[in-house]
């Protein structure tokens, strides 16, 4: 009795383990589905000097899960062409993006897809971890990922480990850890073994980028230079920074102390390091994009919302279901 018991256990759990398995393969599948004409869009826009903007879809739930790549005029967000791409993160700038993506089969990891303006991928770079950030050097020379090696989830400082990876667009390989640069505070070389590092945005020469570094408990704005091998920490409480358009300003999530709403969007001025709490009283639990000088994007439970970038204003509504804009000017 119950030999015939573990042995109908065993076969239903094959059966539950096969039909997962195809699911996840037909999921992983980014060749149907795509608009026609979508390969064109990106190329045609340019022409056009007609600034778009690129996402993912998602099912409102807030769940991260794998979703199609969209893209869409800027005057008209809601309007998408669907891109033969399915992306943890994606991102995009200077002709070229980059899609966080799941692989296929048993012990799937992530690799990191790059794509060109007629969404053809060139390279993939293998990557371990869970999905975090993702973004492009305005020419398209640089990218970096972010992925959770332990821990899911940025609600601790330090309670879990990341890896930040720079990567070669063009040859399409790995140039370093960001845990391989020497990185200073107020003079001296920081050398504790908790420390972390996520979310990069890259300046317009490319070279020089922001990230958030982790330690003790704190998180630091740095500033730092790819050919050196070199950052210094320039501000505290700062998480997930994006640079404006101008290069003038800081769009992050600062950690506020409540356990009901942990961070706030915030702008830092750096000139003067003012900070400026904007408008949006959720907790965003996301890296910011600039949707102009005076505008910022950002994403809450499966939702891309829009906010004044001076503290003024309220809240909009940009996109729905959609995630992880990256917004593009020709």
């Amino acid at each position: 009795m119950r030999r015939g018991m573990f042995a109908g256990l065993v076969v239903a759990c094959v059966a539950v383990l096969a039909v997962t398995v195809i699911a996840a393969v037909r999921g992983a599948d980014s060749s149907s589905g795509a608009s026609a004409g979508a390969d064109r869009a990106l190329t045609t826009a340019r022409n056009e000097h007609r600034p778009m903007v690129v996402m993912r879809t998602t099912d409102g739930s807030g769940v991260q899960k794998p979703g199609r790549v969209t893209l869409a005029s800027l005057s008209s967000p809601t309007a998408t062409s669907l891109a033969p791409l399915r992306c943890d993160r994606v991102y995009f700038a200077g002709g070229r993006g980059i899609c966080l993506a799941p692989e296929k089969g048993f012990a799937a990891g992530y690799s990191v897809k790059v794509f060109d303006s007629s969404l053809r991928v060139r390279h993939e770079v293998e990557v371990t971890g869970i999905p975090s950030r993702a973004r492009v050097s305005p020419d398209g020379r640089y990218g970096s990922v972010t992925l959770f090696v332990t821990g899911h989830s940025y609600a601790a400082a330090g309670a879990f480990s990341t890896q930040t990876t720079l990567i070669d667009l063009e040859r399409g390989t790995k140039i370093a850890n960001l845990e391989d640069f020497t990185v200073t505070r107020d003079g001296r070389q920081v050398t504790a073994v908790d420390v972390n590092f996520w979310g990069v945005t890259f300046a317009k020469d490319s070279d020089r980028f922001y990230a958030t570094l982790a330690s003790g408990g704190k998180t630091y704005l740095i500033q730092g230079s790819i050919s050196e091998r070199t950052a210094h920490v320039i501000h505290e409480n700062v998480e997930c920074p994006s640079l404006s358009p101008d290069g003038k300003r800081i769009a992050y999530k600062s950690r506020t102390g409540s356990s009901d709403r942990p961070w706030r969007l915030t702008v830092l001025d750096l000139s003067t390091m003012r900070e400026t709490p904007l408008a949006e009283r959720r907790s965003v639990d996301d890296q910011a994009e600039w949707l102009d000088d005076g505008r910022v994007l950002y994403a809450i439970d499966g939702e891309t919302y829009e906010v004044d970038a001076d503290g003024g204003g309220s809240p909009r509504r940009f996109a729905a279901r959609a995630e992880s804009p990256s917004v593009i000017r020709w």
